[in-house]
């Protein structure tokens, strides 16, 4: 199994500490084990994404972001849209998970077997909640994002390998998050995107 793992460690630094991501794909090879019950899932990818940061209570406070562009999407995978944990679908918040120090999760899965292109961008982010104190607007600011995804030849499942996105994957995603959620503002990344390392 060890040799179907496509795996990713990224550092990053937030509010002047470091930290390090650790990003896990593997094939689905037990789908009641990952409790995905529903569709056809078996060889599509599971991915866990884990942070490593020094901050504890509010501070730890992160939250994942995560988009989807697919060939059986509302634009025939022409764009990329809000992917929200659908326990959360109607809730107005851009967060499919949020906590101290977030684990990432998701194992996609389809009714039918079809011929199929599936990628993510998954990024990890903060609101400040001093601000939010402040009563000022929340803010989702970017920290740090990967790419991950699958094809499916309707016989045969690839996964992608995960990879850091550049800065402008999430200034191109702006226009859906705003659009998406506009009561809350997201911020352009120019205060926290940097150059971040890929270990792996």
């Amino acid at each position: 199994m060890r040799d179907h793992i496509r795996s990713l460690d990224i550092e990053f630094s937030w509010n002047g500490l470091p930290g390090t991501m650790h990003v896990e794909c593997v094939p689905n090879g037990d789908p009641n084990f990952w409790g995905v019950w529903h569709g056809v899932a078996e060889g599509f990818p599971v991915c866990t994404a884990t942070i490593d940061y020094p901050s504890c209570g509010y501070r730890s406070m992160l939250g994942w972001v995560q988009l989807v562009c697919s060939t059986d999407n509302e634009s025939g995978g022409a764009d990329f849209e809000m992917d929200p944990f659908s326990l959360f679908g109607d809730a107005p918040s851009p967060y499919c998970w949020y906590g101290q120090r977030p684990i990432l999760f998701d194992a996609p899965s389809r009714p039918l077997r079809q011929p199929l292109d599936w990628t993510a961008h998954s990024f990890l982010a903060a609101t400040p909640l001093d601000e939010v104190a402040d009563l000022k607007p929340r803010r989702v600011v970017p920290i740090i994002g990967f790419s991950w995804g699958f094809t499916d030849t309707g016989s045969e499942v690839t996964l992608k390998d995960p990879a850091v996105l550049p800065n402008q994957a999430w200034r191109s995603d702006l226009s859906v998050l705003r659009q998406t959620y506009p009561f809350w503002l997201f911020s352009d990344g120019s205060e926290s995107l940097g150059e971040h390392k890929a270990t792996s």
